[in-house]
């Protein structure tokens, strides 16, 4: 299956002395959860709007707030931190390591793009010359590397003043896994049917789930993409399953590792914060439990059997926790067919409200439809 990545997604943090500094008690919170976990965690990444009027005392607390991280983390900028008018204070205060380009992770060639620096400010999202071509020259790097390219940008293609659509073919003729995006408030995962984009709650600043905060756990197993939003001070362990994907995550059909075919089926999932002698089962539809055992990788796994082509649902269970997708299993011959969809890289491919991820589907933001529901 080749490589596995992992990593926790802070929204937003829109730290504001107005407010009374409420994203700031909320990072330090997360940042004390994510600790507890750091072993099984990659990096961190937070994906701009950091400081809400890009004051250097904003970024001061920001980064006192991180220096605790038992975990490398990387950022991006959003348009708020262009608010003066550059971002001179936002290169000042946070050290190059922490703001690269383009790295490696985990066998994996993560991308950070710069979306913000070329725009007039305010949601007018541009890419460089410069920029474009380093997407171009870190893709083909990847592909002669055999490297599995992902994407950290603060907005979708979609919402670029220009050039969205070629960024978003760009990406899925570069077959990225997963584009991980902040800016929307709220939770959001699209497939357009080549590329697997998300959104995470912002930390501060949320209409959605009464005002909850919290942080998203992201996943690639090889190409296979998961994710998960965990409230804050959600009970622990933290179960995710990371292949297969969930069939509302498939872009590549003909891959058994998103579209399993009907026999012997590997299930791989994360644990956090779990025990290294917990219980863990594997359940598929109303079967019986099938015990996981933990690999040497640290990820949990069990070999089932699915004899039946079809939808599948496949329950993972530690103690009280748990997680469950869908699975959809196919014959050689029938696996399903796709085409270059329309509008790739824009929200009209939302997949919808899914609970058990943590997307209740409304959208609610000041980007969007603003407010919660009468």
């Amino acid at each position: 299956m080749g490589n596995s990545i992992c990593w926790a997604h802070i929204g937003d943090l829109h730290l504001d002395e107005a407010d009374d500094w409420q994203g700031l008690g909320r990072l330090e919170g997360i940042v004390d959860q994510v600790n507890r976990v750091a072993d099984g965690i990659d990096f961190v990444f937070v994906p701009g709007d950091n400081a809400n009027h890009g004051t250097p005392d904003q970024y001061a607390r920001m980064m006192a707030a991180l220096a605790p991280l038992r975990t490398p983390w990387r950022i991006i900028p959003g348009d708020h931190d262009f608010e003066p008018g550059d971002l001179a204070h936002y290169d000042a205060a946070i050290p190059a390591a922490n703001r690269p380009e383009a790295e490696t992770i985990a066998g994996y060639r993560c991308l950070f793009l710069d979306i913000i620096s070329a725009g007039a400010g305010g949601p007018d999202f541009r890419v460089t010359m410069h920029h474009r071509n380093r997407l171009a020259e870190e893709l083909a790097r990847a592909e002669a590397a055999d490297q599995v390219p992902l994407v950290f940008m603060h907005a979708y293609p979609g919402d670029l003043a220009a050039d969205g659509d070629s960024i978003a073919r760009t990406f899925a003729d570069a077959r990225v896994a997963f584009v991980d995006t902040g800016h929307t408030h709220y939770n959001e995962l699209l497939n357009d049917g080549r590329v697997i984009y998300g959104a995470t709650r912002s930390t501060a600043q949320i209409e959605e789930d009464a005002g909850r905060a919290g942080f998203a756990i992201v996943c690639v197993h090889g190409r296979a993409p998961s994710w998960r939003f965990r409230r804050l001070n959600a009970a622990w362990p933290h179960v995710q399953i990371v292949s297969p994907c969930d069939a509302r995550l498939v872009t590549r059909p003909a891959d058994p590792h998103q579209v399993p075919r009907p026999g012997a089926v590997t299930i791989v999932a994360r644990l956090l914060g779990a025990a290294a002698d917990a219980t863990v089962e594997v359940r598929i539809d109303d079967g019986a439990p099938v015990p996981m055992h933990r690999a040497d990788d640290g990820l949990w796994q069990a070999t089932v059997a699915v004899e039946q082509a079809g939808a599948h649902a496949v329950t993972v269970t530690c103690g009280d926790r748990h997680d469950r997708i869908d699975l959809l299993v196919r014959s050689e011959q029938d696996i399903p067919k796709r085409r270059l969809h329309a509008g790739l890289g824009t929200d009209a491919h939302a997949i919808g409200a899914w609970p058990i991820a943590g997307i209740d589907g409304l959208q609610l933001g000041p980007n969007k439809n603003g407010g919660p529901p009468d």
